[in-house]
């Protein structure tokens, strides 16, 4: 396993280089693991769309970065108080690398800094009920990329401006806001020392659990590549917000795994094209699914006929065919 050091602020270039690292990581190589900041930044999910999750004339006022990221899950506010890990790592069996098991070596951090935190629902690391903490994770061809973002210092005066607040989410959980529901490491350390001892706590604890974990800058090839790709790819307006049509129909709901937004175009009773957003989990491009559908019969029958040849599944994790032609169809 190496550590990759990386002190880049760049947004663009820090998911770049992820992306970069998990493409070739090869059979010769464990995995890596990274330490990484942004400045001031809105992450986004996935599969979300990106205008109707954060707040537009506070992030252009403030001149907030705005980056669509590899894995699933929700938007999240990153900036220089906040401390985000990375895992990529090879595997046949995904089920072998849960979430608990990766953001184990957190919790550890904390507990030898006299903090007493936990993993809770299916991605948030939390102290006291707060969450401090979102993971989400990427897999394709015995890959997997788990990253979280862990909030030490984060200025939540802004994290509450530029996001966009879920309603369903909220009630779902119980609390009204945002601010109600996340918490800074720091204010429960005593003396409130900087991010460099989080840093290097949690550095300590994947290094027991990795002993052989060697430390190395990224190879220069990699920062090429990495600057390459944050020009082509996640510095482009495509990526990060993209087209983002008016559509006929829109169907939603939140389930235990995650919101599922659906959004048709039907005419002459077949569905013509299809958009889903949300703050799901997905090992496939969405894409595909999106796809299949066009074309379809808008029918129970003609659903059940097209979802009969894809695995749901593969690209919403937790969803089956009959709950989401249920969703369609409501």
């Amino acid at each position: 396993m190496k550590y990759i050091e990386n002190r880049k602020t760049d947004p663009r270039f820090n998911l770049a280089l992820e992306e970069v690292l998990f493409q070739s990581l090869d059979e010769k190589e464990e995995g890596f693991f990274l330490l990484w900041q942004n400045e001031p930044t809105v992450v986004v999910g996935r599969f979300q769309n990106t205008l109707e999750e954060i707040n537009v004339p506070v992030v252009r006022e403030k001149g907030i970065h705005v980056v669509r990221r590899l894995s699933g899950g929700g938007a999240v506010y990153h900036d220089l108080g906040n401390l985000n890990f990375t895992f990529i790592l090879r595997t046949e069996n995904p089920q072998n690398l849960d979430f608990r098991k990766l953001t184990e070596p957190v919790i550890s951090a904390l507990w030898s800094l006299g903090v007493d935190g936990g993993l809770v629902g299916r991605n948030d690391l939390v102290i006291q009920g707060k969450k401090f903490s979102g993971n989400a994770q990427y897999m394709r061809e015995g890959r997997l990329l788990h990253h979280g973002t862990i909030l030490y210092d984060s200025d939540m005066d802004a994290l509450e401006e530029v996001l966009q607040a879920d309603p369903d989410k909220f009630k779902s959980k119980g609390v009204k806001s945002a601010r109600s529901r996340v918490t800074n490491i720091r204010s429960h350390l005593k003396g409130e020392p900087d991010i460099e001892v989080f840093r290097r706590a949690l550095l300590f604890t994947v290094k027991e659990r990795w002993p052989g974990l060697e430390i190395s800058p990224p190879d220069p090839s990699v920062q090429e590549k990495a600057a390459a790709l944050a020009e082509s790819k996640y510095g482009t307006w495509d990526w990060n917000y993209g087209a983002s049509p008016e559509f006929d129909l829109r169907k939603e709901r939140r389930f235990g795994f995650g919101k599922v937004d659906v959004r048709l175009n039907v005419r002459k009773g077949r569905i013509t094209s299809c958009r889903i957003f949300g703050d799901f989990f997905g090992n496939g491009d969405i894409a595909g699914l999106e796809n299949g559908l066009a074309g379809t019969q808008f029918s129970e029958k003609g659903l059940s006929g097209m979802l009969k040849r894809v695995d749901v599944s593969h690209y919403i994790s937790g969803m089956d065919s009959r709950s989401f032609m249920e969703l369609v169809l409501e």
